[in-house]
């Protein structure tokens, strides 16, 4: 009796396993329904649509896909912070106008000096110390910083749905990556603790950097200026290069992910391309086609033709941040 009702107490806790919602945070709408349909088929031996364990590569888009990126990057406030504490320790490093107007807090201005004003500020901030100190910074700025809007640290601004979408692909066999538009060394610091993401499977915008040995212990410097922008077009090229393989499934929010999407469901077999919109002005922030950070149009006006999935935040979601709605 004993061994039946061992037996059967086993049966029942393996039912219950099997069932087990791989995405409790998310509501029972037709996008969470078309996830768990679409991994189901790749995973399934006897599908058509089935894709072996060493070509299961999901590659995900990092500001406004894993964690928030309002009002603006989270990596833009780490550098402008930087950037007050370089001023003030030494005055010369305000070399223009616009890093005078970012570190004094002038976000009009340092918005309207576009990509050219960003990249100086990040070129300046980013350069003239090692990868280890460079990182030591950021894990210093992220122990400490809070958001003004939540009060939550940055790296807690991480979303719950899509860390059990992270969660959920592992466990059938997918290798999960990122492919952002942040800096490298910048994201590396906490990918491993936010998403379990290892540093190896960060791929991003890289700085110029230099090897250097002769007047200490060898290290990499990061150097000013920027070699490479993980963004757009540049996305496909990366995670090419990188990884080796295309994606079977893409990630993103924006216009900006848009070539990694479309590279990827342009490939051979089964393939998922999944935008997530910011619909939700209560709980998050409401916004896309318009907006400064994370514009996203084109996404929106082609996903229905090519099939790809629009993840609604407000509809989609039961709950944004681990910490609560």
């Amino acid at each position: 009796m004993r061994a039946l009702l061992t037996s059967l107490s086993m049966t029942v806790f393996l039912a219950s396993v099997s069932v087990a919602d791989p995405l409790p945070s998310w509501t029972g709408t037709a996008t969470k329904a078309g996830i768990i349909a679409f991994v189901e088929r790749v995973t399934d031996p006897a599908s058509a649509d089935y894709v072996t364990p060493a070509a299961r590569i999901a590659a995900f888009d990092n500001d406004g896909t894993l964690w928030a990126e309002q009002p603006v990057y989270f990596q833009l406030l780490f550098a402008i912070d930087r950037l007050k504490e370089m001023a003030a320790a030494d005055p010369e490093v305000l070399t223009s106008d616009m890093l005078r107007a970012a570190a004094e807090g002038d976000m009009e201005t340092v918005a309207a000096s576009g990509t050219e004003g960003l990249l100086e500020i990040v070129s300046t901030t980013h350069s003239g110390l090692t990868v280890d100190e460079f990182q030591t910074e950021v894990r210093r700025w992220l122990d400490t910083a809070r958001h003004s809007g939540t009060g939550l640290a940055y790296d807690d601004m991480v979303y719950q749905p899509m860390l059990e979408l992270l969660s959920y692909l592992r466990d059938e066999g997918f290798r999960t990556y990122i492919a952002s538009g942040g800096g490298l060394h910048f994201i590396r610091v906490f990918s491993q603790n936010a998403y379990n993401i290892p540093p190896e499977q960060v791929i991003g915008s890289i700085g110029n950097g230099s090897y250097s040995a002769g007047d200490g212990p060898p290290r990499v410097m990061k150097d000013p200026g920027i070699f490479f922008i993980d963004d757009k077009a540049g996305k496909p090229v990366a995670i090419e290069a990188r990884i080796g393989r295309r994606p079977v499934i893409a990630v993103g929010n924006s216009d900006g992910d848009f070539q990694m999407l479309e590279w990827t469901t342009a490939g051979d077999g089964a393939r998922l391309g999944i935008l997530l919109h910011h619909t939700d002005s209560e709980r998050e922030y409401a916004y896309g086609r318009d907006s400064h950070i994370g514009q996203l149009a084109r996404g929106l006006d082609e996903a229905a033709s090519r099939g790809w999935l629009v993840i609604d935040m407000a509809r989609d979601w039961e709950r944004i941040w681990p910490s609560g709605k």
